[in-house]
Order: structure tokens, then sequence, then C-alpha cells
């Protein structure tokens, strides 16, 4: 796991070696173990390195081949990289290291750009072909590695990170408004724009290249998530699904083992990652689990039952895990967020200040943490959402549904009331629901002839894999880098991924009873949903390995009870971030409504929590990353805390 910098100058001008060593060190915090540097006349390329698999100096990056004509700087792990290695070799390819990296370019060499689809992993890198003056740059499936790219004064830039891009000199900041538009719609931004002007992120499952002489990058699709539409419903077997679910789940646990440096799991209490350190547990000795749980000692209502720390001591006594946890109080937040901020960079989805410290206590003990993230979006863990669409008889019908439920913060009605003037000037045309519907596009040639319900899931599960998973993706990564810390999530194994795809998808929810079963909240609008009639099939898979007792626990999610949090200690702390003259000096939003989604909240009328954190968020993004020059992003000591 590191962190990548590169610049490719269109005019042919050399690119300054001071300047890639400048850009390349705002991301010490994703490679602390090492760093190195190649240039080329006019391509410049840096690598910051937390080292995992061979922790050699033959791991050094950049790495090259044996005549130096490829040359790689890479992101990841590849977790099949053993077998590409052993078809390599019989190829007639020497390797000189024990790591992933080299496998990546001796598979370009051998295969090029169709490498892609053998790569079982979590990557993002780029190679630079000397021979052919090409840069080749690429994402992951799934997009659990991040990947950023922009045109600055017709040089092509890429990083891990936007701010290594930021210092760029001749990049000016400026706003994205199309993009804030999607933030404050959906809490995420489901295009490849980013808040910041002329930077985007490498789509998922997507890869770049760009010859020398070229006026632009091509951007490339290699894979997506639409296999989804192919499963084959005439018959089922479900004991036959469970047996190779069963099997596919712990290869891919087992895989994901692979390390050269202490390792140990996350541990929520619910099935997902008990299931990771069920199987685990059988293969490391003594593994390591950490949890965080919250003081409710000010909380009411339903946040009373956020708290897993004691399913989680069950799992961990269960599994004689050596287990770690902390607790969290409302004050945290305040004093990580300017912090927290710097690290994301790329506003996304809910609350992360959470995940941020469990991921501080990890990396005190390890330096790999495996995550049951993805196991929601493939089996269908969201039934309360897909309550919602079930029933729509049309893509249309399906698609404004679905719509309504994913404006997590400011719906279509209100936000002439919400952006001031000026800003909806900027915004212009721009449509976040044909943002939504371009998403949802590859779903539209999906087979009618299956059940209107499973058509309609089949889309959902789509739609969710595509744009909030990412949106996870991208803010664990940030999260937990910012640690130095590397996340592996086995339920994004590619053979496990394939298979799940095509399963029919009545198996992974039990559409016809999933109505009307209620507990915990939603948090996309406060209501109160939930079911256990999600990720069926997952649930009879596990049963081997996980007690029933967290098997039948209803889906709960690590989420902070900020709804009762807001309305107290925090409450002063958001009074004077948001009601700022600074802040409402900006321009982007009345301050008139604002002040009554401070006021509704304070008040108990309306549960506001993931709008004021949003707020707080993109308030703290103006000040670290507009109002602040090259000099202090870079040192970012202003913003790291006490």
């Amino acid at each position: 796991m590191c962190g990548i910098v590169g610049i490719l100058d269109l005019n042919q001008d050399p690119v300054s070696s001071k300047l890639i060593k400048e850009m390349s060190e705002v991301l010490h915090h994703r490679g602390p173990d090492d760093k190195g540097y190649y240039i080329d006349e006019n391509l410049a390329l840096a690598h910051r390195r937390l080292s995992i698999i061979d922790l050699s100096p033959a791991a050094h990056q950049p790495m090259s081949n044996e005549d130096a004509t490829v040359i790689l700087v890479f992101n990841g792990e590849l977790y099949n990289f053993q077998e590409l290695r052993t078809e390599l070799t019989a190829k007639g390819h020497r390797f000189h290291s024990q790591t992933d990296s080299e496998v990546i370019i001796h598979s370009y060499e051998e295969w090029g750009i169709d490498s892609l689809n053998r790569f079982n992993g979590m990557f993002a890198f780029a190679i630079w072909d000397k021979t052919k003056r090409r840069l080749f740059v690429a994402r992951d499936r799934y997009g659990i590695k991040p990947l950023y790219y922009g045109m600055v004064k017709n040089k092509f830039v890429f990083s891990s990170e936007i701010k290594a891009i930021l210092l760029h000199p001749e990049y000016i900041s400026g706003i994205d408004y199309k993009a804030l538009e999607e933030y404050f719609t959906f809490q995420n931004i489901f295009s490849d724009r980013t808040l910041f002007d002329g930077i985007k992120i490498v789509p998922p499952g997507h890869f770049i290249v760009i010859e020398e002489g070229a006026l632009k990058p091509n951007l490339s699709q290699y894979w997506d998530f639409d296999r989804i539409f192919t499963a084959d419903t005439s018959v089922i077997d479900e004991k036959a699904y469970v047996k190779k679910l069963q099997f596919l789940f712990e290869q891919a646990v087992v895989r994901q083992l692979m390390s050269d440096v202490p390792l140990g799991s996350y541990l929520s209490g619910g099935m997902d990652s008990g299931s990771i350190v069920a199987v685990a547990s059988k293969n490391l000795h003594r593994l390591m689990t950490f949890t965080g749980g919250f003081d409710l000692s000010s909380v009411t209502g339903l946040e009373l039952v956020f708290d897993e720390r004691e399913q989680a001591e069950l799992l961990s006594n269960t599994f004689l895990t050596e287990h770690y946890e902390m607790v969290l109080h409302s004050g945290d937040m305040a004093w990580v967020l300017p912090r927290l901020v710097w690290h994301i960079e790329d506003l996304r989805v809910g609350m992360c200040y959470q995940n941020f410290f469990i991921a501080r206590l990890a990396s005190k003990f390890v330096k790999v943490v495996l995550s049951g993230a993805g196991g929601d979006e493939l089996f269908a863990g969201y039934p309360w959402r897909y309550e919602k669409v079930l029933a729509c008889r049309t893509p249309e019908s399906f698609n404004r549904s679905y719509y309504e439920y994913w404006q997590r913060l400011v719906p279509e009605e209100e936000k002439d009331s919400f952006f001031t003037t000026e800003t909806r000037k900027a915004i212009g045309d721009y449509s976040s629901y044909d943002v939504f519907r371009e998403i949802l596009k590859p779903a539209d040639g999906a087979s009618q002839n299956m059940p209107q319900k499973e058509y309609n899931l089949n889309r959902a599960l789509y739609f969710d894999a595509k744009t909030f998973l990412h949106g996870l993706f991208v803010i664990e990564d940030k999260v937990s880098m910012a640690n130095s810390l590397e996340t592996r999530v086995p339920f994004l194994d590619n053979d496990l991924v394939d298979f799940t795809l095509s399963m029919p998808s009545r198996l992974k929810l039990r559409m016809d009873s999933c109505a009307g079963n209620t507990a915990v909240e939603d948090t996309c609008n406060g209501s109160v949903l939930q079911s256990s009639n999600g990720k069926h099939i997952l649930r009879e898979a596990m049963k081997k390995l996980t007690p029933m007792s967290i098997l039948n626990l209803k889906k709960q999610g690590f989420s902070p009870p900020d709804g009762s949090w807001y309305r107290g200690e925090s409450m002063n702390y958001i009074k004077k971030i948001l009601l700022d003259k600074r802040t409402s000096s900006r321009g982007f939003f009345e301050s008139h409504f604002i002040r009554k989604v401070v006021d509704e909240h304070t008040g108990g009328i309306k549960n506001h929590r993931l709008l004021i954190w949003s707020l707080l968020c993109f308030e703290w993004w103006n000040r670290i990353f507009m109002d602040s020059g090259k000099d202090e992003i870079r040192n970012a000591s202003p913003f790291q805390g006490s």
C-alpha cells in the first residue's frame, strides 16, 4: 500500500525533479517506509512506500523490467500474484524480487493492457512504456484504491491524493459547482468529478492511455458490475449455491492474509466482519481484532443501541482473538475534523471520524487490517432501500423513486432555498437526476424476462455498488492511509464477486416478506426500518462459521449517535462553525436555510445530522484547500489537531 504521483508534459518540456519530489512529500503518510523517483525528460514518477510484501530493497519503486523500458509505480495488492508469477516464469520471464509489483511489470510485457483482466486485487498504478512513449494508468475493478488526475496547462498530472496535484505551481484552486450540486444532493459524487475544479477521479474498472503528442487522456472501461443481469433464474439449487459460496468466501479471506508484516481485522460485532474473523483466526495464531464503541451517557432514543462492543467481545471470545477496543465521545468529532478533512479532501458519504479513530487504534498494533466492507452491497443488506422500488412497474418509475430516496441531503424542492442565486447560476442546468440516470444506463439492458421484483432489485444492487460502495472505499482508503494502515476487503475478491453477480438475486433478499420489518435507523431519511431478510444466502453460508446469535442480529452499522450528540455538547461547536461570518460570507448557501437546519436539529424537530456533518466538512474543506496557500496545504500542521 503506497502513494503514487506522476507528471507527463505534453509540450515535451522537461519535468522538474524538485517539483515531483515536493508533490510526493505530501503523501508521506501513505508511504513512510521508502520513497523513490524516476524522470525521463518530460515524464516524472514518484512513489511513497508502505512496505507490506517483500520488505527488502529489491521491492523498491519505481520498479522497472530488465532493460528499463517498462517502469511502474503501484499502490495496492495483487492477491493472485503468485499464480501469475508461476505462469509468467513458465513463459520465460525472470523475477528479481518477491513482490507483486514485479508481476504487474511482466504481465504488461506479456499481455499488455489486457493484463488488467488477470489481476485479482486492489490497485492503482501507472506504467511508463519508454519504447512506445506511452503512459498507462489504471484503477482496480471496484475502486478500492483511489486515483486522481487533471490537465494542468497541457500537463497530465495524477496522484493517489488530490493534494499532491494541488501543489503543482500551475494549478489554480477553484471549486467545481457541478460537483457541489451532486454532493449536496447525494452526500456523494456519482460522476467522475471532484469538488476541485479540473481534477477528476479515474472511475473504478477504468484505465487511461496517453501517448506523447496526444491532446488529452483517453479513458476506457475494462470491467463493470453489469454481469449482475446475466443470472440464470430458471433453476435454483440453493444448497449448491451455499456450498460454493462457503468455499469462495474462505478462499477469499485466506488469499488476503498474505503479508510480511502484522495483520489484524476489524470486528464490528456483525456477520460480515465476524465471518472474516472466523476464517482468519483459523489460519493465523492469536489474530488481533479492533472494535470502536460510543459513550451513550447523553444519548436517547434509537441511538441507545448504536454500540456494538458487547457483540464484538462475544465474537472475540468465540474465536480467541487478541481484542482491542476504544470508546468515542461527543467531543472527538470537533477535535479531529480539520485533520480528517485534510486527509479525506474528496468529500463523500456520511460520518467517518469514527472510522479514523478505529484505524488509528489498529495502526498501533498492525500494518494491515481486514474489513467487512462490500458484504451489504453484494448480498442485498439494505432491505429498507429496496422496499421503495421493488414494486415499481417501469424503469422510469424505478428511477424516480430511487432518486428520491438517494437525495440524502437537500431534496430538489428545497435547492432554490438552499443555494444562493450566484451558486445556482454557476451550477447552470446541470442536473443531479441526469447524473443519477446515467449511472443506471448499463442496467437498462437487463433481462425483462425475470420477475419484476428481481429485475428491480438487480438495478438497485447495481446502482449501490457503483455509487455508495465506491464512496465508502474512497473514504476508507483515506482514513486508513492517514494512519499508514492498509485495509483489505475480502468480499471484493474477484472469484467471490463473479459468483455473487451470477447468483439469482432472490437468494439474497427474501422479497416476499421484506416489507414492514422495523427496528433500526435508516440513515438516509431518519425513518425506522430494519430487516433480517437481506443477505439470506450469506447467512446460510456462514452458519458453519459464525454463532447463530450473531447471524440473527439486525443490521446496525458503525455510526456514532450524532443525532443526540449534535443536540448536546457538539452544538456549540456546530454553531461556531456554521453560523460564523466567515462561513456565511462564502456565498454558496442561504444563511437563513443554514440557521433553520441548526434550529430544527437543536429543537428536536428534525434529525439533520447528515446535512450538518456535510456542511461542517465543506466549510473546513474551504478553509484548508481554498483559503490556504500551497505551503499551508503541504505542511498540514495547522490542520493536524493536537
